[in-house]
């Protein structure tokens, strides 16, 4: 067996910290090419574990009575009574079919969700802000954002994303805007609204900059959510079972592991470790313990960008997001 030696691992500088703030999930590649290990090739495989718990219900299970899950809560009332509820645009539970949401109320466990049951159209106002290029005599210096009403201000915010991205690279908040600007959607914020009024201001400075205003009323046509939930689960015990079953991609523990795996596992823990390919003994070790096949099936270059998005695992009765990607031997992805 080859040990792992220091000139072929890495203890990468930055911590846990670093590891959970790149949460991508275990395996998180981009799609550049990756080489297997040439002459010249100075990438390394790092593999980072964060987030170390002993129940996943922690992070999967919403209790509405200890926390504010943003949701509709009249959605959840509604599953609970099974009665219908729909909303439209806006879907009742932040929930996917491959990242759903779990709720927990009186004991009983739930699995929500949504269905499309219908279309309605809308005619909704949109702001747009345009950049003033030259400050002219005869342009005004605009309404501070933040005198505006809470409606307005996020408005502006929003839509000078829009503005700033037009002819740059970069891009937009998916989600967020929308036609190339901010659509009001909060019948609140349309009736509190400067920016919305036919005598509103022209102008707005955001950020030391002044973008004139330009708002319409544009159709838009918005699924119909109805709320679904199921009851799974009456204990903690089986909704564990439950997630363990649907997010757990890997299992072992320390007896099952060569010393020298061990201690790849350990760096990983506290931060990060790396090894160019070929990889060691004890490296192929844990890739097969993570079901980390792209890495060891000889074709590196070609499969290891075929991989999961998000990977959990558990390690000695502990869970943890696991990271997996190839970098410089810099740090750099």
């Amino acid at each position: 067996m080859t040990d792992v030696t220091p000139s072929r691992r890495r203890v990468l500088l930055g911590g846990l910290a670093g590891a959970i703030g790149a949460t991508t999930g275990c395996l998180g590649l981009d799609e550049r090419a990756v080489d297997d290990g040439g002459a010249g090739d100075e990438r390394v495989l790092a593999l980072s574990l964060a987030d170390g718990r002993d129940a996943l219900r922690d992070r999967h299970v919403v209790d509405p009575e200890s926390s504010d899950p943003r949701w509709d809560e009249a959605a959840f009332a509604a599953v609970r009574a099974d009665e219908d509820y729909t909303t439209q645009y806006r879907k009742p539970f932040f929930s996917t079919p491959d990242d759903p949401t779990y709720a927990v109320s009186e004991g009983a466990y739930y699995r929500l969700g949504s269905v499309v049951v219908n279309e309605a159209a809308v005619t909704r106002p949109v702001l747009r802000l345009f950049g003033v290029e030259e400050r002219a005599a005869d342009v005004p210096d605009g309404v501070a954002a933040e005198t505006l009403p809470e409606g307005d201000r996020r408005a502006v915010e929003i839509a000078h994303f829009a503005a700033r991205a037009r002819g740059n690279e970069g891009g937009v908040p998916i989600g967020l805007v929308e036609r190339d600007g901010y659509v009001y959607r909060d019948d609140a914020a349309i009736d509190d609204s400067r920016l919305l009024d036919e005598d509103g201001p022209t102008h707005v400075r955001f950020r030391d900059t002044v973008y004139r205003v330009e708002t319409e009323r544009e159709r838009f046509h918005e699924p119909v959510y109805r709320a679904t939930g199921e009851r799974v689960a009456e204990s903690r015990e089986r909704m564990e079972a439950i997630l363990r079953a649907t997010f757990v991609d890997a299992r072992f523990s320390r007896e099952g592991l060569s010393a020298t795996a061990r201690d790849v596992l350990a760096e990983a823990r506290h931060g990060e470790y790396s090894e160019p390919h070929p990889f060691s003994n004890a490296y192929e070790e844990v890739l097969r313990a993570l079901h980390a096949w792209p890495y060891l099936d000889g074709n590196v270059r070609n499969d290891a960008g075929a991989t999961p998005e998000r990977r959990t695992i558990r390690y000695d009765s502990r869970y943890y997001d696991c990271r997996l990607r190839f970098e410089s031997a810099g740090g750099t992805p």
